[in-house]
């Protein structure tokens, strides 16, 4: 992939412009990261409100009625539940993988089977995150590139 930047001081907003010939795979992939720097989520840290933006959360985790937002190394409280943001980002690369959690697939470093037919997900920041079976059918399509942008 080459990437070219070009400054022009009579843009008023960031325009990108994809090229690609045949290959078209990353493209879906590529697309999804790129719309979903513009969303963010209210999040706060012992009292202190930020705004995060949905490309740099891992996953969203909900526990004992509360709703986590995961980063590379931070962990922030919402006070989304977990139905309304999985509505809000599923179109950028995020799927349900439990009951409790869902996961931004542009994160995850690998994947394998255990036991019960679940499955592991390892994220690229090294945590281990699980897909309960109930949610497989999914992810495996989120996977494929078989839903829509």
């Amino acid at each position: 992939m080459v990437i070219k930047l070009e400054q022009d001081l009579s843009c008023t907003d960031i325009e990108v412009i994809i090229k690609y010939g045949k290959d078209r795979e990353n493209l879906p992939r590529i697309v999804k990261l790129l719309k979903s720097i513009d969303i963010q989520i209210k999040c706060d840290n012992n009292g202190t409100e930020r705004m995060v933006n949905a490309s740099d959360i891992y996953y969203i985790e909900s526990v004992d009625k509360q709703t986590f937002v995961y980063l590379e190394r931070e962990v922030y409280h919402t006070d989304f539940r977990l139905y309304q943001l999985i509505e809000q980002l599923k179109k950028y690369g995020f799927v349900q993988i439990s009951k409790s959690c869902i996961l931004n697939i542009h994160y995850m470093d690998s994947i394998k089977s255990i036991f019960n037919s679940r499955m592991e997900a390892t994220l690229k920041n090294s945590e281990r995150v699980y897909i309960n079976r109930n949610y497989l059918d999914e992810v495996k399509k989120v996977l494929r590139g078989e839903t829509s942008i």
